[in-house]
């Protein structure tokens, strides 16, 4: 006749605690294995992409890059149009969609919280927010360019401010919703009108992430290729008219990269290149402001 041994409660409380934390230690080391190796490989792909464009983009820099137009294969052409076209067309769609993203984000949180119509506000802004850019550059050449019968770099800039707005209105919203509702009390409880609260305070303590949203859509914009072949469709020769067709660096470096030339082909990729390395200087600088004036 055989007799089982008990394990005493303590004991056996002890170990149950020890095969928990064993299982909890494995785990936790799997999840930690797995978002080290998914950062690794995103990094390989983002280091891959980089050094391709460092590559085959600085390959095609050269001073005639900045200081002659685009011209036909073989004949040694520029960028320097479709440099300028994007700088006007960028900074114009930013001018333009900053102002309204920022009043509609403020209206957002300061003062439409709970109504029907902030909500409606809301959620056409995220639907502007995900929607295609295509679809944007077709609303645009449906109500500017097919009525005044031609592409222009304003129908560009207005593109290009459809897709700046939503993404400075979630930006705004969601930071001044950060703002603790005792800073606003404190405000109001001294006799400042509401409109200055939001101005001189709101507006001060979220200042980094408003100026962060900015970039983050001038970033997007500066890289849109498809609003731009419905409004501002491209242009070879020089032209500073908002009222005529204006080149670009997405148009320009979409029409060269599929080209049979290999004098285009290496524009396409300088032009690449130019694009990625203005918004990193943007971005830094925009940063080392901020840090130095706080």
């Amino acid at each position: 006749m055989s007799a089982t041994t008990a394990i005493p409660g303590p004991a056996k409380d002890s170990t149950t605690a020890l095969l928990l934390g064993r299982r909890r230690h494995r785990v936790n080391l799997i999840i930690k294995i797995c978002c080290v190796t998914a950062t690794v490989i995103g990094l390989l792909f983002l280091a891959s992409i980089l050094f391709t464009l460092l590559w085959r983009g600085v390959a095609g820099l050269s001073l005639t890059v900045f200081t002659t137009s685009t011209l036909p294969p073989g004949s040694h052409g520029g960028l320097l149009n479709a440099i300028i076209g994007t700088v006007i067309q960028t900074m114009l769609g930013a001018a333009i969609g900053t102002p309204i993203g920022l009043m509609v984000g403020t209206y957002l949180a300061e003062y439409a919280q709970g109504s029907q119509l902030g909500n409606a506000v809301r959620f056409v802004s995220d639907i502007l927010l995900s929607a295609p850019s295509i679809l944007v550059g077709l609303f645009v050449y449906q109500i500017i360019v097919s009525p005044f019968g031609g592409f222009s770099g304003i129908a560009g800039c207005l593109a290009l401010a459809l897709i700046v707005i939503p993404i400075i209105v979630r930006t705004t919203e969601d930071m001044l919703r950060l703002i603790p509702s005792t800073l606003r009390e404190a405000v109001i409880g001294l006799g400042a009108p509401k409109w200055k609260m939001i101005v001189l305070i709101c507006y001060r303590a979220a200042k980094d992430g408003i100026v962060t949203g900015i970039l983050l859509a001038i970033a997007r914009v500066s890289g849109e290729t498809a609003p731009l072949l419905f409004t501002s469709l491209g242009n070879l020769n020089w032209s500073l008219s908002l009222t005529r067709p204006m080149a670009s660096l997405p148009v320009t470096i979409y029409q060269y990269a599929g080209s049979a030339f290999q004098d285009w082909v290496d524009l396409a990729w300088a032009g690449a290149l130019l694009i990625t390395v203005a918004v990193l200087a943007v971005n830094i600088i925009a940063r080392t402001l901020l840090r130095g004036g706080k």
